[in-house]
């Protein structure tokens, strides 16, 4: 996204439409119909009950929490859970837990919100003669339309959404503006259920009504979307997102009102049952097009969502939260990537989803469990953002924190009931909360035993190897990457490498290390001539969200570094720099793997060995730094946790009448 459209305008409010407000948009085509499901016999304190539950819950959660609070909570105009755990991870080694279960619980809903929408939509095709016999006859028409909807979505994945991305703000707005209308049109003929806002029939709802406190769990899905917006805040910037959000509150409450106006202008006896409200509203001769609106609604709330993940995904590779894998850049627009292996899993999984639950209320049944996890894990990260970055008062953050705790834990304890309904997809869940988990804490023991040496002290000899002309030479230009966070230093076994076994002796030295920052998309370096011309550092600043491509960075800054007349790469063959060939470069890039020299506790070898089992099936060293395999070399070396010891060998002599 341009900066430009991050500052309040028009064109940036219009995008935020398409970008933002997609999932909690759609909502209207489900929530109030799961109540009346879930509420059992449909009376005046059930619809009053649970409207006001609606509005206090998108004004407390949506508005309040994230519209109000969590936005601040940019970096560098960037959110997410991970965008926020880059701005609090140093006040607690701890809060990688809640980061990592927040993001797999993001992820995990993207298998479920795409089928659960554009289902929504499709169902609305029951009310039409031409098509409802065939939905009655088993939904087949709907479940066939759906997979047929979500597999297209998915494949044009890869050419990315430059084209049609320009009509999704358009799109909803045309749709915010229809059930804003529609919803009126019923308020009008039932003007008093604007009472519902009063928070007494909330209350009496919850407290008096036979299924009370659960409905919780169906008034949740009214607020799914609240996560996703503050992920996608980079897309448009915190202004545009805020003042949108007054118009889209407001079309959405008009559209929930209309619905139950509707419902309390219905005879005694109607039978609610099988009865979506949201297209009980609308006017049958406009039913095929506001179908088709839905529809193209839901498509835009799914984009959005998959857009997220793929950012989700980036981010963790980025963030040592993630093996890496293949990411690609479809557009020229920054921030738009997509990812091959993460957008065929969710397709599966959402197709299996569709099949699997086959209705919308089968869906909602088991629709918001992860949603109220990774809201709790932002509240955590938020309490420790407002404390510790924006330093509130602590009686102020502890008011937020129990307000927000109170009722998030209300929803979660709703939700856990269904657990027993999702087991379904609770083992994608769980991968990717493992993965993340697992990559996590095996880098940090990796870390452990990196040994670091005085650069300095290596100079000496690294002078001695390079002239050293009864060695052969390895490269011209030898690079390896380090990952000593201090210039003076280098890591030890990268000196064995060149030393050791056989010798690489080199005109020059590289040693490239990147730091990354709590900044999405810093691109910095430095340069370090230890040893003019022999030993040099460069450092590589680059934001979370930036691919580390050393090969292409490697060059640039190569290119300015002949430009300044700070070395010269031109061979030095005699034979080829009177030709003015350039010199040769190589990179060297070390792999581990676990040795069998070692002696694990229960809990390190498991996590080391399923680490390993990982990263088997994730891309190489080489292919992940842009390496071109021409120029490197990889070297496997042996990583040793625990080394076995106290071995126990005894040595007995060789009897003398056995060589007679």
């Amino acid at each position: 996204m341009t900066p430009h459209l991050k500052k309040l305008s028009f064109a940036g409010m219009l995008i935020t439409l398409g970008i933002i407000f997609g999932d909690i948009g759609t909502s209207p085509l489900y929530v109030f119909q799961t109540l009346l499901v879930e509420g059992g016999k449909v009376d005046e304190a059930l619809v009053l009950g649970s409207i006001s539950c609606i509005f206090w819950t998108l004004t407390l959660q949506t508005t309040f929490k994230y519209i109000v609070i969590t936005l601040q909570a940019d970096n560098n105009g960037e959110g997410g859970i991970f965008s926020l755990y880059a701005l609090v991870r140093r006040y607690g080694k701890w809060l990688a837990i809640p980061a990592i279960i927040g993001a797999g619980c993001l992820l995990a809903d993207g298998i479920i919100t795409p089928p659960i929408s554009v289902a929504s939509a499709i169902e609305g095709l029951n009310l039409v003669p031409a098509f409802s016999s065939a939905i009655v006859a088993g939904n087949n028409l709907v479940i066939g339309i759906v997979i047929g909807i979500i597999v297209l979505l998915f494949f044009f994945q890869q050419f990315g959404t430059k084209v049609v991305g320009s009509a999704f703000g358009p799109v909803m707005l045309m749709w915010f503006l229809m059930i804003g209308v529609l919803g009126a049109m019923q308020f009008v003929h039932y003007p008093s259920i604007i009472k519902a806002f009063n928070p007494y029939y909330g209350y009496r709802l919850l407290v008096y009504h036979p299924s009370g406190f659960w409905l919780l769990g169906a008034v949740f899905l009214c607020t799914t979307g609240a996560e996703a917006l503050y992920s996608d805040l980079g897309h448009c910037g915190r202004k545009n997102i805020q003042i949108s959000w007054i118009f889209v509150k407001t079309t959405l409450l008009l559209n929930y009102l209309g619905q139950a106006a509707w419902v309390l202008t219905r005879p005694a006896g109607f039978d609610f049952n099988s009865v979506n409200p949201f297209f009980q509203i609308v006017p049958p001769s406009f039913l095929l097009p506001c179908i088709a609106l839905a529809t193209l609604a839901t498509i835009i709330a799914s984009q959005a969502l998959i857009s997220g993940s793929f950012t989700l995904i980036s981010e963790a590779v980025s963030m040592n939260f993630w093996p890496r894998i293949t990411i690609k850049f479809p557009s020229n627009i920054r921030g738009q990537i997509y990812i091959p292996s993460i957008n065929w899993i969710l397709c599966v999984g959402c197709i299996l989803v569709t099949l699997y639950f086959r209705k919308v209320e089968a869906m909602t049944a088991a629709y918001g469990f992860s949603i109220t996890i990774a809201m709790l894990t932002t509240t955590i990260l938020m309490y420790y953002f407002m404390r510790y970055v924006k330093h509130w008062p602590a009686w102020l953050v502890i008011i937020i924190l129990c307000v927000f705790l109170s009722v998030e834990s209300s929803f979660f304890i709703t939700n856990s009931v269904k657990i027993l309904k999702r087991l379904f997809f609770l083992v994608f869940e769980f991968g990717l909360i493992f993965t993340m988990y697992i990559w996590f804490r095996a880098r940090k023991i990796n870390n452990r035993f990196l040994h670091f040496i005085d650069l300095k002290d290596q100079i000496p000899m690294l002078n001695a190897l390079s002239k050293d002309t009864s060695v052969a030479k390895y490269s011209t230009h030898l690079i390896y990457l380090t990952k000593a966070n201090n210039a003076k230093q280098i890591e030890q076994k990268i000196m064995y490498s060149i030393m050791s076994r056989s010798p690489k002796r080199a005109d020059t030295y590289w040693f490239v290390h990147i730091e990354r920052t709590d900044e999405p998309f810093t691109m910095e370096y430095s340069i370090d001539q230890i040893e003019p011309g022999k030993v040099i550092r460069i450092e590589f600043r680059l934001g979370f969200r930036i691919q580390p491509k050393v090969n292409v960075l490697y060059r640039k800054v190569v290119e300015d570094m002949v430009a300044r007349n700070e070395i010269d790469i031109t061979s030095n063959y005699e034979s080829l720099r009177q030709y003015k060939i350039a010199a040769d470069f190589r990179f060297i890039i070390m792999e581990k793997f676990l040795s069998y020299n070692n002696l694990f506790n229960v809990s390190e070898g498991f996590i080391l060995r399923c680490y390993f089992a990982i990263k088997k099936m994730a891309q190489s060293e080489a292919k992940a730094f842009g390496l071109d395999t021409s120029e490197t070399r990889i070297e496997k070396i042996p990583l040793v946790v625990k080394p076995v010891n106290n071995i126990s060998l005894k040595r007995i002599e060789p009897h003398l009448a056995e060589f007679s």
